[in-house]
């Protein structure tokens, strides 16, 4: 019988944290855009970066399947379970529903998003109102909002699992931590 893996893969931990911290970049770009208003250098960046968050997690989604999760330890209550399920499906929805809304906004409003200097993304095919553009980025705004829930709850569950569970979980995704006997 095969021992169970104790940390995910180089590839696994290399999505998870790229993803991160191209979230964290985001957060950054959109503050430093609200903060800067007239210029349209931050707001290009987190358009480029949006779509790129959206291509990594179609790729990290496809790794995910083909090399599961690994479970949670031993007694882990029902509840936690579906807690950690949850925020994980609910993450994959908003890195592809939030750079969807986002292009859709662009698209619907007629602005180009150029990626990274290296060219223009195609814009969808939607028709050109400022109303429809408003009301993608309502909702782009509003999954903005969840998305700052479930990073609170996951970085809260990991943090839980690490202090008060002295389980292995927080060493899974964090190979420097020490693995607990």
């Amino acid at each position: 019988m095969a021992e169970p893996r104790n940390r995910y893969s180089t590839v696994s931990l290399l999505f998870h944290w790229g993803i991160a911290a191209a979230v964290l970049a985001q957060i950054l770009l959109i503050t430093a855009h609200e903060a800067n208003e007239g210029t349209r250098t931050f707001i290009s960046a987190h358009k480029a970066l949006g779509l790129t968050i959206l291509v990594v997690t179609l790729a990290r989604i496809g790794w995910r399947l083909m090399n599961p999760a690994i479970p949670l330890p031993p007694g882990t209550a029902g509840w936690q379970r579906i807690a950690a399920r949850a925020t994980h499906v609910g993450f994959y929805l908003l890195l592809i529903g939030l750079p969807l809304g986002g292009w859709a906004a662009s698209s619907a409003a007629g602005r180009d998003i150029d990626f990274f200097g290296l060219f223009n993304w195609p814009l969808l095919p939607l028709p050109q109102s400022r109303e429809l553009a408003g009301q993608f980025m309502d909702a782009h705004e509003a999954g903005v909002k969840v998305l700052y829930v479930l990073l609170a709850l996951h970085v809260l569950g990991a943090l839980k699992h690490h202090f008060i569970d002295r389980d292995n979980v927080l060493h899974r995704m964090i190979p420097l931590i020490p693995r607990r006997p």
